[in-house]
């Protein structure tokens, strides 16, 4: 698993993964998208765990934004159902490929401006094979992932402290982890009311 961080504020979202990416058949290491953009509704869309599985939820979504009566609201209470409707072939997939049940999950965020609110709103999602319907909750000041190395730290948007957070999480799930699970680069997308940018933040 890698990093999903999220800081939040009404006027003001951060959503800070890293790049290291791994093919489950080969082991072969490289770098991945795990943070896209719908940019005509200022949202992002982020994700730990399975690539795959993030890019074909990204797609649904995307395909979604283009209706005429698209909210970030209504994505957002479809986005749980739709995990749901994706997981059973996911899992299958996941189990032919010899990954192990444990390995088998995945954590989304979805975030940005709300007109409907006038604010920055963020909602995680997880699901894991031992689970039933995904958990669905709405974030209040953000999310940490892992957050056990990073307790009774501040939270900061300042860009050094938020590479130094990533830092120690990949250190702290590589020790874990007996092998380098999360690491390359560590990417920060920060959303604002009209605008939305990517930042390189630096080597993880």
């Amino acid at each position: 698993m890698s990093i999903l961080n999220v800081l939040l504020s009404p006027d003001q979202l951060l959503v800070a993964v890293d790049t290291l990416a791994e093919d489950s058949r080969t082991g072969a290491k490289s770098a991945g998208a795990k943070l896209l953009l719908i940019p005509q509704h200022n949202l992002v869309l982020a994700s730990r765990g399975s690539a795959q599985f993030f890019l074909r939820v990204y797609e649904l979504a995307l395909q979604a934004s283009f209706r005429a009566d698209f909210t970030m609201e209504q994505l957002g209470r479809e986005l749980g159902l739709v995990i749901d409707q994706l997981w059973p072939a996911y899992e299958r997939a996941a189990l032919e490929a010899r990954i192990a049940p444990s390995a088998i999950g995945t954590e989304l965020v979805l975030g940005g401006w709300s007109p409907q609110a006038n604010r920055m709103v963020a909602t995680a999602y997880a699901k894991s094979v031992s689970e039933g319907p995904a958990r669905v909750q709405p974030l209040l000041g953000g999310l940490a992932s892992p957050g056990e190395p990073l307790r009774g730290r501040p939270d900061s948007f300042v860009p050094q402290d938020v590479l130094a957070a990533g830092r120690i999480q990949a250190a702290w799930l590589n020790k874990a982890s007996g092998r380098q699970v999360a690491g390359g680069r560590l990417l920060a997308t920060v959303l604002r009311k009209g605008e939305s940018f990517i930042q390189d933040l630096g080597e993880i």
